[in-house]
């Protein structure tokens, strides 16, 4: 890794400062400073870090494309809502040196970190935090201060005992391996422990029989268990002397209950899981709503961050707003607004690298050459001026019938939007309807909705009838835009090719009114919800009250943390985070007489019991921008977000000054009547008797993908990402 290199920090093509960057000498801190001044800028953990991209894959650094080539350009990708760091270095060698070091840094993070194998890196950090003399030492007051830098309001007497008895050289100091004993003594998991001795015989091992008793028993493993134990063993027994006698020690065993296999979520259903063959509208579908932006609606920046982020989070479903431009090239920003703009080739360009590591849904004309063979072309594609566009070589021909599955446009853009026609006259040739206008709301967002696709022959205009570019109404086919006018009319006249886009208001009155209803037409055809127009601050709605009635496309504002996103990454984390979800079957059925707020309508056995043992937590992180010295006073909260009925949370009392190992032991039990769409979510949070408690950490999963047993629960930051090695411990029991 290069040190106290010398690269340009740019923010706009006009800022370009040339500042040092260093990596320091715990391998986990880089910090720069002024190259004119030498004042130390700012600096930030390699844990902050969640990419670094090659090239011009920022808006900045495509500006500078002409001026700077790409092999000297990064771009330093940081975890939560923390902008990029954009750097031009020196030379491509140098550019080249950072990239692969940083890369070599981040990727050893996802180790999870347990008293029995602590990762060396995060004990080096956490002794080059403590050791503030810098002598490579640590004396007991330097301990003390590593206590409360962990989170821990320890008793004196008690961590003097642990310093003295990690002390071999009775030097007074610790240093190497005796802060590693020191370490372990700390992350002691006493509740662990004794699990462990509940089922082994001398209380120093499990056999092979005895972690079998213990699957069965206690984690309701039943399939392959003397299989599953044998794996367990050689993957997480540390001791190669103890795997090869087909036993477990005690560190095996916690290595075992903090990986995947121990974790709440049922880890066969983090891969694809479900049938993807069945008709689009019986899938729930990941989705964002203006998507382009990373701010506020109304002055906002618009960038293609917006989309990458999205697509990384398994979003299928894009907005791409485009209006008039100068020199004719369309511009992509929210239309009659103060947002910033970007052009339309980079949306394209940034949809054609990231589009299939995940998935998307976008928007022509210029997709009509860039997005080449993904594109869900129909049999016949007429071009601007209405002559007919050959099929190209490797076009497959994609069906467009009403039964159209998500197995089927593997791979392919499908467009959703306003058509001259209906789809049959894609097929046939060209109709001659006019587009609809949609009436949903009278707010400014229903109006933006009106103008949402806009097109006129190789230029960009009113959206009215003539200037509807038939070359885009021939991409659409299979998600016609059409207004909604009740579920009688819809029924009557509509296809299952077509798609309803209604405010956030109107679905909720719909909920209220006619909700078997609601259910019914989501079994046969596509709903889409947007946030209402007064949301200028980029807030959300809840997206499960849409879910409830089956409403496929809900879309979020991605770039806002809170529940609701919470929510939306809970339930499109299982299934390959695909972007679709199976709806349950009593919400494919057409005559279902299914309706959320009157959970006895719901085919199927009765309500099942939800008990859930809060038992301890591990290393919770401190509040952001808490006073030095202070220790957090965590609670549990448990949440169910499903229908009204289901609706509920309970809480554990708050432990105080402990946030690195506290123990609760506390039952909190939930009664679901549509365990089917329920979600639960677990949060930490900091009591405060004198103001709102501060948020700590969270982690939501469908009921459907919680696996029983003694597990672990992997917490999240409020953007979502992981934070380890914050976790919680807790026993989970499912009875009907």
């Amino acid at each position: 890794m290069q040190q106290g290199t010398l690269m340009r920090k740019v923010k706009s093509k006009s800022w370009k400062k040339q500042r040092y960057f260093k990596l320091q000498d715990d391998c986990m801190t880089i910090w720069y400073q002024s190259k004119r001044t030498g004042k130390t800028e700012s600096a930030f953990s390699i844990s902050d870090v969640e990419t670094v991209r090659e090239g011009h894959q920022s808006e900045v650094l495509q500006s500078l494309a002409e001026e700077f080539p790409p092999e000297r350009c990064f771009t330093i990708v940081f975890y939560g809502r923390r902008g990029n760091l954009d750097l031009i270095a020196g030379s491509a060698e140098e550019a080249q040196c950072w990239v692969q070091g940083l890369h070599q840094l981040i990727e050893p993070r996802s180790f999870p970190l347990t008293s029995a194998l602590v990762s060396r890196t995060w004990i080096r950090d956490w002794f080059q935090k403590a050791d503030k003399n810098k002598d490579g030492r640590m004396n007991f007051k330097e301990v003390q201060r590593l206590l409360k830098m962990m989170n821990v309001d320890m008793n004196e007497d008690h961590a003097l005992r642990l310093f003295q008895a990690a002390d071999k050289s009775e030097s007074g100091t610790l240093e190497g391996e005796e802060f590693v004993l020191f370490y372990k003594a700390l992350t002691q998991r006493e509740e662990v422990l004794s699990l462990f001795q509940d089922f082994s015989e001398d209380g120093k091992k499990l056999t092979l029989l005895e972690l079998v008793d213990f699957l069965r028993q206690e984690q309701l493993e039943d399939e392959g268990t003397e299989e599953l134990a044998m794996e367990l063993i050689d993957k997480y027994e540390p001791s190669e002397t103890v795997r090869a006698r087909h036993v477990l020690s005690p560190d095996g065993f916690l290595m075992y209950l903090c990986s995947p296999e121990g974790s709440i979520f049922n880890p066969q259903h983090r891969a694809l899981w479900q049938d993807m063959t069945q008709p689009l509208c019986h899938y729930f579908i990941s989705s964002s709503h203006n998507t382009y932006l990373v701010e506020d609606q109304i002055r906002g920046q618009s960038s293609i961050e917006g989309y990458i982020r999205a697509l990384k989070r398994g979003c299928r479903c894009l907005e791409v707003d485009c209006w008039d431009g100068p020199n004719g090239e369309p511009m992509v920003y929210h239309g009659h607004t103060f947002t910033s703009k970007i052009p339309f080739r980079e949306v394209v360009s940034t949809l054609g690298k990231y589009a299939f590591k995940q998935g998307g849904a976008l928007l022509p004309h210029s997709l009509l050459g860039a997005a080449g063979s993904w594109w869900c072309w129909p049999p016949a594609v007429r071009g601007p001026r209405g002559q007919q566009v050959p099929w190209r070589d490797g076009h497959p021909r994609v069906p467009t019938s009403p039964s159209t599955t998500p197995q089927e446009l593997k791979h392919k853009i499908l467009l959703k939007g306003k058509k001259i026609g209906r789809l049959e006259d894609t097929l046939d040739g060209p109709g001659d309807e006019a587009p609809d206008v949609s009436d949903d709301d009278n707010g400014a967002e229903a109006e933006e909705e009106r103008r949402r696709v806009k097109v006129g022959g190789l230029g960009w205009g009113p959206a009215d009838k003539e200037s509807l570019a038939q070359a885009l109404s021939d991409c659409v086919v299979y998600c016609k835009n059409v207004s909604f006018r009740g579920f009688q009319e819809a029924r009557s006249y509509s296809r299952p090719s077509e798609i309803s886009s209604l405010a956030e208001a109107k679905a909720r009155k719909l909920i209220r009114d006619a909700g078997n209803e609601f259910v019914r037409h989501n079994a046969w055809q596509l709903t889409r919800i947007y946030p209402s127009g007064m949301r200028t601050d980029s807030s959300n709605y809840s997206p499960q009250e849409m879910w409830n009635v089956g409403c496929q496309i809900v879309a979020l504002n991605f770039q806002t943390a809170g529940t609701e996103m919470d929510l939306c990454d809970g339930l499109f984390s299982q299934n390959g985070r695909c972007g679709y979800v199976l709806k349950p079957p009593f919400m494919r059925d057409e005559e279902t007489l299914f309706n959320p707020s009157d959970p006895g309508s719901r085919e199927g056995p009765g309500p099942i019991t939800l008990t859930i043992q809060v038992i301890s937590g591990q290393q919770l992180p401190k509040v952001a921008n808490s006073k030095d010295g202070a220790i957090i006073d965590p609670l549990v909260r448990v949440e169910i977000h499903g229908v009204p009925a289901d609706q509920a949370y309970q809480e554990t009392k708050y432990i105080e000054n402990n946030g690195f190992n506290p123990r609760w032991n506390e039952t909190l039990q939930f009664q679901l009547h549509v365990p089917e769409l329920a979600l639960v979510r677990f949060v930490v949070e900091d009591y405060d008797k004198t103001s709102r408690n501060d948020f700590v950490g969270q982690f939501t999963l469908a009921f459907a993908n919680i696996k029983p047993g003694y597990r672990h629960i992997h917490l999240l930051s409020k953007d979502g990402t992981s934070i380890p090695p914050s976790s919680l411990f807790v026993h989970i029991r499912i009875t009907e």
